[in-house]
């Protein structure tokens, strides 16, 4: 077993929207990141993704509308739906990727 302190982990990284993968929990990866305010391109992922904010808030468009993601919250990216970051995004997010059932 394996403690992590998110918050520290994101603050270290050396930059803001670069995942670090922490491990794995069946095949889905669990990763960390450090937010910014800077927004993002759309995309679209062939997986499922869990966005868990774990401080401060994620501002997402999804299919025209804007979700924001408060801490302790979380938000799931279904697989095929574009979406992207909106400016103002801050604080620590982890991200699983979850598998198709």
């Amino acid at each position: 077993m394996s403690l992590f302190d998110l918050t520290a982990l994101a603050a270290d990284l050396p930059q803001a929207w670069r995942s670090r993968v922490l491990g794995h929990v069946g095949s889905a990866n669990i990763k960390v990141l450090r937010m910014d305010s800077r927004s993002s391109e759309e995309e679209v992922h062939d997986y499922n993704e869990g966005l868990l904010v774990i401080s401060g808030q994620l501002r997402l468009q999804v299919a025209g509308d804007e979700i924001v993601v408060r801490a302790g919250q979380l938000y799931q990216a279904s697989a095929g739906v574009p979406h992207r970051v909106l400016p103002g995004s801050e604080g620590t997010l982890v991200i699983f990727d979850l598998p198709e059932d």
